[in-house]
């Protein structure tokens, strides 16, 4: 099975594994700085696993990790010793790893002595490598790169492998050591109290080439992903919130959002959200353009770049191999040998139903934030050739609705953000059968087409406005009709191929709500079916609810918690005046996120809270991971109900906190060009930096169609 086809949930990483990463790079450890072979462990470069196992020990006994600290999204710090054998005195040597990811790996090894004697030990490093695929590594499939050459040259350990017209290398160098095979062979003598340390460092090689340019990193050693997520870092946005848990969660959100930046060397100004580490460090259509959208209160510029990168790669051409087709924005991009012979010799997967229609509602969103007007304006070509995409290929029979069908046996089964081969499936738990509309992607389009209609009355462009309008109250109209499931008082998760309505209770249609899709008349029956105790588990809203025939509370979308999928619902319940339920809701993640250390992972299981007092953890979630990293950010703009409309001067600010969140202020706020500072009492709300043509607007802004008409008559 292809990596594209293949479930998307990866195997564990193994209890208390660390992960570190670098824009594309990452490595996965044990706690006690090893990388185990047999395991998902490993040093990763352009998709693919160069360093296997890197395993320390001294005097033939592996290290008892102690602690481990991610000192830095690209620097961990391990601390371990030898334990003392059975019947004798502990260990005096006390042994720190200070490891670095980036133009290739640097490991520093300090060994201190805490005895009154000198002691002389044996340290050695054994390095493998198998040059294996992610893809290979994530499914837990054997992997080889042809035969491999171990040999010495001028004080290095090369490691050599040949694969079709790839070779690839791994140079481990460090001074004074010995070689032994595969091990680099230490022999100090550590004077009494006193300490030993050596740096060892392994860099990736392609086609005889460093597979990262060590000319990046200056002399610091440290990156410029490094040197920028510093940077980014600083200009962050200040909040102070008397909930220190919920402080802790936001801070904790924005570290995790700039470590998970990536960029591209043509265009070094454009920042990228990758989807999540370890498995899926690159650019995906969705995720990216989810996680950018909802981090759009801490910058920005990151929905730009995402759009901007996204538009050079638009689809040109139809090709079934890759699902590529004139218009489309792709789903997934990926270096890997055995990823490009999967795809007909491309590295570019298009086969995604709603990235295209996401790629014009995140430029229209963007565009009401006030940032950079000629770089939106210069994506219009690009949102056009999205919207034509959806009406020439994306809707397939002509219904109104956008269809997926997957083109090739490689491709994806489902192409929405539920995209395991069983993600969607009927009330008795049946297999819906493609092609498939589902509901949010219906959302989303609508979403599309009044973004564009929104775009062009900015511009003075009436009758493209006009045009969009209409298609978008049409598209509500069928929406309402066909999907809305009126003896079960819930939207259908998707028509199927006979036009069947799919009728699993699932949270897509929270999605829904956060467009504005679904009429107000069944708004309330809605709200009442996501808040139920069969969807609600007290953390965040059900993927599927526990009523279904395919529940599995530890399924990937069949009953899990994702938080950004509650997030977006929360942000539609409160679109829609839900107020008390799109804050139990925040509060619940807030709360989760607590029990994770600060950090919302990807998903966790759908177990009810009544029953499991702390949430129960899926064991191969991402996290860090990109829109489970934005869902806390998104989650304070909803509930600020934070909403610029900058090209007819406006900001909409309706604030509805939990009372549990005490004083509330952040400073910081990137807007228009300028710098916003928001303080949130019980009695005010005062917003400090707005731009003197912008006009605050103390009340929740209208519904997108409701705003188009409202702008119309100015």
């Amino acid at each position: 099975m292809s990596g594209w086809n293949a479930d998307n949930a990866a195997g564990p990483l193994g209890a208390g594994a660390v992960t570190i990463l670098d824009g594309s790079s990452f490595c996965i450890m044990a706690p006690n700085g090893d990388m185990v072979p047999g395991s998902p462990h490993g040093a990763f470069f352009h998709d693919t696993r160069y360093i296997t196992g890197w395993n320390l020990s001294v005097d033939d006994a592996p290290l008892e990790a102690l602690a481990a600290t991610a000192l830095e999204p690209f620097r961990a710090l391990f601390i371990g010793r030898v334990s003392g054998r059975a019947g004798g005195a502990d260990t005096p040597l006390l042994i720190e790893r200070k490891r670095t990811i980036g133009a290739g790996l640097t490991e520093t090894i300090t060994v201190e002595n805490h005895s009154g004697a000198p002691n002389t030990c044996r340290l050695a490093l054994t390095v493998t490598a198998d040059f294996a695929d992610l893809f290979e590594v994530k499914d837990g499939r054997p992997a080889g790169r042809g035969k491999q050459k171990v040999r010495l040259e001028g004080g290095c350990l090369l490691i050599e492998s040949e694969s079709g017209s790839r070779r690839y290398g791994l140079a481990v160098r460090a001074a004074g050591a010995a070689f032994e095979a595969h091990r680099l062979v230490f022999n100090p003598t550590i004077p009494a109290h006193g300490k030993w340390t050596q740096t060892v460092t392994a860099t990736p090689y392609l086609n005889g080439e460093a597979v990262i340019s060590a000319a990046a990193y200056g002399t610091t050693g440290v990156s410029s992903e490094a040197q920028r997520l510093l940077s980014w870092q600083m200009s962050m946005p200040i909040p102070n919130v008397g909930d220190a848990a919920v402080q802790d969660t936001i801070l904790r959100s924005q570290e995790d959002l700039g470590s998970l930046r990536i960029f591209d060397p043509d265009h070094p100004e454009r920042t990228v959200a990758a989807a999540g580490a370890p498995w899926f460090m690159a650019l995906f259509g969705r995720d990216s353009l989810l996680s950018s959208l909802m981090s759009l209160l801490l910058d920005p510029s990151l929905a730009l770049g995402t759009l901007q990168t996204l538009a050079d790669h638009q689809g040109k051409a139809v090709n079934p191999a890759t699902e590529e087709e004139p218009g489309r924005i792709l789903h997934e991009v990926r270096l890997g040998a055995s990823t490009e012979s999967v795809l007909g010799g491309r590295s570019i997967y298009y086969g995604t139903a709603d990235a295209t229609p996401l790629f014009v509602a995140v430029l229209s969103e963007l565009g009401r934030w006030g940032l950079e007007t000629d770089a939106v304006h210069a994506l219009l070509p690009a949102a056009d050739r999205a919207l034509a995409w959806i009406e020439n290929y994306g809707d397939r029979d002509g219904d109104g609705f956008v269809e997926y069908q997957r083109q090739t046996e490689h491709g994806l089964i489902n192409q929405g953000w539920k995209d395991s081969w069983d993600g969607i499936n009927f009330a008795d738990g049946s297999i819906a059968q493609s092609p498939i509309a589902l509901c949010e992607v219906q959302a989303y389009t609508y979403g599309a087409y009044v973004g564009r209609a929104l775009m062009a009355l900015g511009d003075g462009d009436t009758e493209t406005a006009d045009r969009w309008a209409a298609k978008a109250a049409r598209l509500k109209e069928a929406f309402n009709e066909r999907f809305w499931l009126p003896d079960r008082g819930y939207f259908a998760i998707a028509l199927d191929g006979d036009k069947k309505p799919v009728d699993a209770l699932a949270s897509n249609m929270g999605h829904c709500l956060w467009m504005g899709i679904v009429d107000t008349d069944k708004a309330a029956q809605v709200a009442e079916r996501l808040m139920s105790p069969e969807m609600f588990t007290g953390w965040g809203i059900r993927t599927l609810a526990s009523s279904m025939g395919a529940y599995n509370p530890l399924s990937y979308h069949n009953g899990s918690v994702w938080p950004h999928d509650s997030a977006l619902a929360a942000h539609g319940l409160m679109k829609y005046g839900f107020i008390d339920e799109a804050q139990r809701i925040a509060y619940g993640l807030f709360e989760a996120a607590d029990h994770f250390g600060g950090r919302l992972p990807e998903l966790f299981s759908g177990l009810d809270r009544a029953r499991y007092p702390k949430p129960v953890p899926y064991p191969a979630a991402c996290s860090p991971q990109a829109w489970a990293a934005a869902a806390p950010i998104h989650l304070i703009r909803t509930l600020m109900r934070f909403d610029p409309a900058l090209p007819w001067n406006e900001l909409w600010l309706a604030p509805e906190l939990p009372e549990g969140f005490g004083q509330f202020r952040v400073d910081n706020v990137p807007f228009a060009g300028k710098r916003l500072s928001i303080n949130i009492t019980q009695d005010s709300v005062t917003v400090d930096g707005l731009p003197e043509s912008v006009q605050l607007r103390l009340e929740a802004r209208p519904a997108l169609l409701e705003l188009l008409n409202l702008t119309r008559t100015k």
